[in-house]
């Protein structure tokens, strides 16, 4: 019975279903082939993550802004998502500072275009390809207000170092009143309900002044190298 299931994926060689396929798989390998070389050679660098409705003028804008160009004159290359909003501020301050201003653009029907304030510039289709080079070539990330998008970045990547999957490195939460009632509820629920360990709420920061943000991503590397150990290069392999 279950030979007559029809897999949706499933096409005959040499059919156009497939050659469409194998292109895609092609596309898609580019996307990280292309990433890899061009950020390469950035380290260190953080990613910082933030909505993209947030204007210019807007004290959160500022924020990111001020922070991105301390990071950028501290000697870290600064990678945001290339769009407006927060991600135009962590562009725009990393651009003025010393420090490469990276953009890890995504191709959307609606809301992102790049800004230009962008040393590098990438443009990718997979949102999946696109989040592996955010969390590859960090060495830290800091989260400042947003939506959707921004809490799925959160999640991954607090799943991929909760789980080992990436380097145990600084995550970082800017404008605490902003989430407060998040980490509450992860607290009263997540670690209340057992679905996570009470220390996995220590791989959250929670900082509101920008050069405190710095300070904190140089005290994690205190005693050890910028650029991932060799464990860390193997686990990144394999992310």
């Amino acid at each position: 019975m279950t030979d007559k299931i029809p897999k949706p994926f499933d096409a005959a060689p040499g059919s156009d279903r497939a050659e469409a396929e194998a292109w895609h798989l092609f596309r898609i390998m580019s996307e990280f082939v292309e990433a890899t070389e061009k950020l390469g050679e950035i380290r260190p660098a953080i990613s910082v993550f933030g909505s993209a409705r947030i204007p210019a003028g807007h004290p959160y804008y500022a924020l990111a802004e001020k922070i991105s160009r301390l990071l950028s004159d501290a000697g870290f290359a600064v990678i945001s998502g290339g769009g407006p909003g927060i991600m135009e501020a962590a562009n725009r301050g990393a651009h003025s500072g010393c420090s490469p201003s990276v953009g890890l653009n995504i191709e959307l029907a609606h809301e992102q275009f790049g800004n230009k304030y962008q040393d590098i510039v990438l443009t990718f289709r997979h949102f999946f390809a696109r989040k592996a080079m955010f969390v590859k070539f960090a060495g830290a990330f800091v989260f400042l207000p947003g939506g959707f998008g921004t809490l799925d970045e959160l999640g991954e990547v607090l799943t991929l170092i909760q789980t080992g999957k990436s380097a145990r490195v600084p995550v970082i939460l800017v404008h605490g009143p902003f989430w407060r009632g998040l980490l509450d509820w992860f607290r009263e629920r997540l670690t209340g309900e057992r679905l996570i360990a009470p220390e996995d709420m220590d791989l959250i920061q929670v900082i509101d002044e920008p050069q405190k943000v710095v300070d904190a991503i140089f005290k994690h590397y205190e005693h050890r190298s910028f650029h991932p150990l060799a464990a860390e290069r193997e686990t990144l392999l394999n992310l």
